[in-house]
């Protein structure tokens, strides 16, 4: 049998560390990973059904350009595995291995990086075990499902060196790096406030009663660090975003995309003093639908110096905003103008005219090229910055970093607590925590069902 020079020193690495991880039997890689620029990257895609059959075709369709290789497709339906494997294979042209249970795959040494995209009540506990068992990671977003857990991530990353991408994948759009990196530079002037939008059309997806899991869906581990409650079609597949126990609503679906950029284009680094948020669940009563999370809410974010933040949910009936008609795009507030971003697509209105200012149309232009230094490193987007990252073991060349993320990540989860609790919120967030409020901190954690449980120590 071949040894590559990488699984010997892993091997090493692994007598001489001989510690266990998590109560969960694994050895904790001490060795950081020798990743060459030419060597294969091995992946295991966590949750397959839905972004995660996109990260499949991702990660296969590198193979050949990229030396990426899908090894194990990893979900709790083994209804799926079927399908998923000829995906993998016709892209990579070898056959993946499939497991039901993460657990295992962090226990196979030749697994160099894992992709989650099982629901958001699992990110952080995947990603911490990850790490403990030396794997890198590209985590969905919303990063977490709570406050508390995606600090716990940041520091499983830190601890164990490994690289952690957050799916921000704006940030890695040329096209939107440049329109960040113009509003920076004082393209508007001073910005003052920024909107980000979610009108997105949500029907209600009805009720059932509860009932037995089909075959083959291992319900227990779809559960997870959730607390136990009877099997019921309405909850699952896809479903899971409007309940809270295992979703975020559409503020934390789509909408953390959105509160990224518009965090982003007003340059904060920190999180807000104030929140306030308002909305309900309209139309459909609850004989109608199972949601609990809203599908039309407010939320309003202040920051020390006073500027400001809105994010806005619409799931009935809307017109986009101003000249590009965004519907799920954000717009910007500054002293000398505005600038309005749908996907890649972005425009600037200066002074009380509204003059055209500079466009992402300019592309030909000094005004598009200006920004041509900021490309991602890996070049292709985000995925190819995660792989670029591995391979440089450098945290500093992802765009889009698990501190990064959690900044974001935070937005729309301290949104959904002033919504459910109805009053406007003080935070501190160099202790990420709500002042005089205990209802309130009880929120940004949530009770863990054993052995899916976040540790307090990572």
């Amino acid at each position: 049998m071949n040894v590559s020079r990488r699984d010997t020193l892993k091997k090493l690495a692994l007598g001489a560390a001989g510690v266990t991880v998590g109560g969960m039997g694994l050895t904790a890689k001490s060795y950081a990973n020798i990743i060459g620029a030419n060597e294969r990257i091995n992946m295991c895609v966590i949750g397959v059904r839905g972004q995660g059959h996109g990260h499949l075709r991702r990660w296969a369709g590198m193979a050949n350009d990229n030396n990426v290789r899908v090894r194990t497709i990893c979900d709790v339906d083994e209804n799926l595995f079927p399908e998923r494997i000829k995906t993998v294979t016709d892209l990579q042209g070898d056959v993946p291995g499939t497991e039901v249970d993460m657990r295992r795959v962090f226990e196979d040494n030749d697994v160099d990086a894992v992709s989650i995209a099982a629901p958001n009540h699992w990110h952080a506990l995947a990603t911490i075990w990850a790490c403990q068992a030396g794997k890198h990671v590209y985590v969905e977003k919303p990063s977490s499902h709570n406050v508390w857990e995606g600090r716990k991530m940041i520091e499983a990353a830190r601890k164990y060196d490994r690289i952690v991408q957050v799916g921000f994948q704006n940030r890695s759009i040329n096209n939107v790096r440049k329109a960040m990196q113009l509003l920076h530079d004082g393209v508007i002037g001073d910005v003052y406030m920024a909107r980000g939008l979610c009108f997105k059309p949500r029907d209600s997806f009805g009720i059932a009663k509860d009932s037995e899991p089909p075959e083959g869906l291992h319900y227990d581990l779809w559960l997870g660090p959730a607390s136990w409650r009877p099997y019921n079609e309405k909850r699952l597949h896809y479903n899971w975003h409007w309940h809270w126990d295992t979703g975020n609503g559409d503020i934390g679906n789509q909408g953390p995309h959105q509160y990224d950029i518009a965090r982003w284009g007003l340059g904060k680094n920190e999180h807000p003093v104030r929140v306030q948020s308002m909305g309900g669940y309209f139309k459909f009563g609850p004989h109608e639908c199972s949601q609990e999370t809203a599908n039309t809410q407010l939320s309003m974010y202040e920051y020390a110096d006073g500027k400001i933040l809105q994010f806005e949910v619409r799931g009935l009936y809307t017109a986009g905003e101003d000249s590009l008609g965004v519907k799920i795009g954000n717009l910007f507030y500054g002293t000398e103008g505005w600038m309005e971003v749908r996907g890649s697509n972005w425009k600037t209105y200066l002074g009380r005219d509204e003059t055209p200012g500079p466009s992402s149309e300019d592309s030909g232009s000094e005004q598009g090229e200006v920004l041509g230094y900021l490309a991602a490193p890996g070049g292709g987007g985000h995925y190819n910055n995660f792989i670029a990252a591995v391979r440089s073991g450098d945290k500093k060349d992802l765009t889009c970093d698990i501190d990064e993320g959690h900044t974001s990540t935070v937005l729309p989860l301290l949104g959904n607590i002033a919504y459910r609790l109805g009053r406007e919120l003080h935070f501190d967030g160099r202790t990420e925590q709500f002042k005089n409020d205990h209802e309130a901190n009880h929120m940004l954690s949530r009770e863990y069902r054993e052995p899916y449980v976040v540790p307090k120590s990572v």
